[in-house]
């Protein structure tokens, strides 16, 4: 499916930040950045990577955030107030 056809089924940039424990050192902690395009809000794809990572990869998962947004939303302009000089 193209890029473009996916915000017009529902699909939602999602990114995820997930927290897992490092496995040869399991008290310190790891940030992992994940971006797709998901349907909000079961998330498939989502947990589908999850399961993947619980399944297949050492290190034991602690935390996900997730934002999703769309990506055809109208203009929102905001307007600044301060003076800028340049030399």
């Amino acid at each position: 499916m193209s890029v473009l056809a996916l915000p017009l089924k529902g699909y939602r940039l999602t990114t995820a930040e997930i927290l897992y424990h490092l496995p040869d050192h399991p008290d310190l902690l790891q940030a992992f950045i994940w971006q797709e395009y998901d349907l909000v809000p079961r998330f498939p794809v989502l947990n589908r990577f999850l399961r993947y990572w619980e399944g297949n990869l050492e290190g034991r998962l602690h935390s996900v955030r997730v934002a999703a947004t769309g990506l055809i939303v109208p203009t929102d302009l905001k307007y600044a107030s301060g003076q800028f000089t340049l030399h």
